[in-house]
């Protein structure tokens, strides 16, 4: 028989005997200077399910390299028995490794096994115990929410209430241990509908009140962070969960936290706001608010039109935003901006006009009339003539009462320098002052089309109009002929000149009489061009 075949026996044997004393021949191998002969023994060792040789194991774990870890992982569900004994050992490092082993195995069943130690104050090894079983049960929630492949007997959703239970215990337990870890796995892993959860947030007297306090005001976790902002959308929550909610002024929870607030808080949302009277993340000063991004910005102005902070402080947070927000910050902030009058205000809503953002200054252009600032018209008329779309638009919607169709129905009762000053108001701000003007022209009635020829000429659209008013110089009217002959005097085309000229003709007297007197004052603004070079814009001018 050669050597290889005899370990190979010798192994077997080893592996199959019920004579304990294999398990220390086993565990003596563990240290053999001979790798392979040290892995074989370690794989059978952990075969036969020796507990003496499990606790040999755990010995060693913290001197393990990656293939005794695989080999130890794959046997991982059978050494529970020998993680609890370690645990409960006095001995330090055995107990170090144990925990290693818990949470490298994720050993949830020794949930129990550690709340035990942690909460024995006369156990040297209860830190380690405490700090083991919050990551213990963050590993479960991570778990929970990942893809772990939890074994078929193990239901996670049975394993997660056997977790809160026992820590659960162990949080009305508090005030003997005073161990603030477990509180923090408990909250890690319950919901708001816990019940032992809900007794201790209505009780400030409660021993452990203090401690689920603390940990909600403070924990990065996002498994606590989740827990907080669930009582958001239950109106009928304690005051406990939103005093931490505004206590909370780390990034970890105000990015979420704004998350959930969106740009449309549901109703529950709000009436849970509406609870709040301040945040400390929103004071003066903090440079968080503007390194927050543009969603986030947007819905801290949805958060404080919710809640019920003091008027004076959001104003200070909407004027911060209007002027340094990032652009979605800065568009919310000046639409809030809107519920807030007075000289500071009116002093915002100028600095936006000059906003880099068209958006920004088309918001602020839409505030200023009903803020009753000197001059807002004539800046809404500067702002018709804006080369963005967007601003032009603003500015015409707040000066929509200068519309053609409300300029036409007033023009007849209106005096002459009303019609002109309103029609150049009008020219400017509605769009659709030509066609809608063209249309009066080519009107069946002959009222609407002489009213139409005044405007044109009062509004000085003639020469836009121009084809419109030479068709109606040959119109069966000679009422229509006379206006049109007037209007054309602000047209200086070939066509206009020779369509006046025919007018001379007229069977109509007063007709004749427009047409020369529309010729004489077109040579003399010619003339005048020509000496003063100001071309075609005379006529501009002079108007």
């Amino acid at each position: 028989m050669t050597t290889g075949e005899g370990l190979e026996t010798t192994f077997h044997l080893l592996a199959q005997t019920e004579n304990e004393a294999a398990a220390q021949v086993l565990a003596a191998a563990l240290d053999s200077p001979y790798p392979d002969l040290a892995e074989r023994a370690l794989a059978v060792l952990l075969k036969r399910r020796s507990l003496v040789g499990q606790h040999e194991v755990i010995r060693r774990i913290h001197e393990l390299d990656d293939r005794w870890r695989a080999i130890i992982h794959d046997h991982r569900g059978t050494m529970s028995q020998a993680l609890r004994d370690a645990l409960l050992s006095a001995d330090a490092r055995w107990c170090a490794n144990s925990c290693q082993a818990i949470l490298w195995f994720h050993e949830y069943d020794l949930m129990p096994t550690l709340i035990n130690v942690l909460e024995d104050d006369t156990n040297p090894n209860a830190p380690l115990a405490a700090e083991t079983a919050l990551k213990l049960a963050e590993l479960f929630y991570d778990d929970l929410a990942g893809a772990h492949d939890f074994q078929p007997r193990r239901d996670p959703q049975t394993m997660l209430r056997h977790l809160t239970k026992t820590l659960e215990e162990s949080v009305k337990r508090y005030a003997r241990h005073r161990r603030m870890e477990p509180v923090e796995a408990f909250l890690l892993l319950a919901n708001r509908d816990n019940l032992t959860l809900k007794q201790i947030l209505l009780d400030p007297l409660n021993a452990s009140y203090l401690a689920v306090i603390e940990v909600l005001t403070r924990s990065r976790k996002p498994g606590i962070i989740r827990l907080l902002l669930s009582y958001l959308d239950d109106p009928q929550t304690s005051s406990a969960p939103l005093t931490a909610i505004a206590h909370r002024d780390d990034r970890e929870f105000v990015e979420p936290f704004l998350r959930r607030v969106g740009s449309e808080p549901s109703p529950a949302v709000r009436r849970s706001l509406a609870r709040i009277e301040h945040f400390a993340w929103l004071r003066p000063g903090n440079p968080l608010l503007d390194e927050l991004d543009e969603a986030a910005q947007h819905s801290t102005i949805e958060l404080l039109a919710a809640s019920g902070m003091n008027r004076l402080q959001a104003f200070q947070t909407i004027s911060h935003l209007v002027l340094h927000g990032k652009p979605g910050g800065r568009r919310a902030a000046v639409r809030a901006l809107a519920a807030f009058h007075g000289i500071e205000a009116n002093q915002i809503a100028l600095k936006a006009l000059d906003d880099e953002d068209p958006y920004v200054q088309a918001l602020a252009l839409a505030q200023l009339r009903e803020r009753g600032i000197p001059g807002a018209v004539s800046l809404l008329i500067e702002r018709t003539e804006s080369p963005l779309p967007v601003v032009q638009q603003a500015a015409r919607e707040s000066l929509s009462e200068f519309s053609f169709a409300r300029y036409l129905s007033a023009f007849d009762m209106l005096e002459e320098q009303v019609r002109r000053s309103t029609g150049v108001l009008v020219r400017k701000i509605d769009p659709q002052t030509l066609p809608l003007l063209r249309e009066e022209l080519a009107a069946p009635s002959r009222r609407r089309r002489i009213r139409g020829l005044q405007m044109a000429e009062t509004m000085h659209l003639a020469p836009q109009v121009e084809e419109d008013i030479l068709k109606l110089m040959h119109d069966d009217d000679h009422l229509v002929r006379l206006g049109a002959a007037k209007a054309l005097v602000q047209c200086r085309s070939l066509a206009s000149i020779e369509a006046l000229r025919e007018a001379e003709q007229d069977k109509s007297a007063i007709v004749r009489e427009a047409a020369l007197q529309s010729l004489e004052q077109i040579g003399k603004l010619l003339a005048v061009a020509r000496e003063g070079g100001a071309g075609g814009r005379v006529q501009e001018s002079a108007y």
